[in-house]
């Protein structure tokens, strides 16, 4: 199994926004993970990635600690946030530094970029975080595609582009290999329903649906 949570509980400000959940992401789950505002999903995405501590129950990832050995992790996960970061370092050095923290060769973004339509060398010396949210959105899947990962975990990757980019991004998500795992959190399923094989439903903090299709 690549994720077991089990029993995960997380708290803000006194208030439970994961109360007690239990998932497994297996090798090849393409899984659909939907629910309300306020229902939990990127808090529990947060959690794997090792972003936020848990309160109770346990995670691993690939039989690893997301807070201890949360490097090790992030090894093997790509991750698009729903709101870009905002990265001060132009694009040419965040492609300099992404070469040289994930190994990620710079044609392969330029070549990823460029189906999304995207051409980055136009850009090169801007800020990324002066680049539109719609280009933004195309680099930062330009770079998790690039990427040789087991699990792709998008939340809400499409909120930022227009139909034709929609429709460019599922396209290239037709030709990931089989094996690797994706989790969408998304409110569009009629958009990736021919892209997962099973879906997951949480509302206050619980997984009340988790089903294959």
């Amino acid at each position: 199994m690549l994720v077991v949570a089990e029993k995960v509980s997380k708290q803000f400000m006194g208030s439970k926004v994961l109360d007690s959940v239990n998932i497994t992401i297996n090798k090849g789950d393409r899984i659909a993970m939907m629910g309300p505002n306020g229902a939990g999903k990127t808090t529990l995405v947060r959690a794997m990635l090792g972003f936020y501590h848990i309160n109770s129950g346990k995670i691993t990832v690939n039989g690893h600690d997301p807070v201890k050995e949360r490097v090790k992790v992030l090894e093997n996960i790509s991750f698009i946030p729903q709101l870009p970061p905002p990265v001060k370092l132009s694009i040419e050095e965040l492609l300099l530094y992404i070469g040289r923290s994930s190994g990620i060769p710079r044609e392969r973004v330029l070549q990823e970029a460029g189906r999304m339509d995207l051409d980055i060398q136009k850009h090169i010396s801007k800020p990324f975080f002066k680049l539109s949210g719609g280009m933004k959105q195309k680099l930062l899947i330009a770079i998790a595609l690039s990427k040789e990962s087991d699990l792709l975990i998008f939340d809400e990757p499409t909120a930022n582009l227009d139909p034709k980019g929609r429709e460019k991004f599922y396209e290239l998500l037709t030709e990931i290999d089989e094996s690797c795992s994706t989790l969408f959190i998304t409110h569009r399923l009629d958009e990736i329903k021919g892209l997962v094989n099973r879906q997951i439903y949480m509302d206050l903090g619980k997984v009340v649906e988790d089903e294959k299709i």
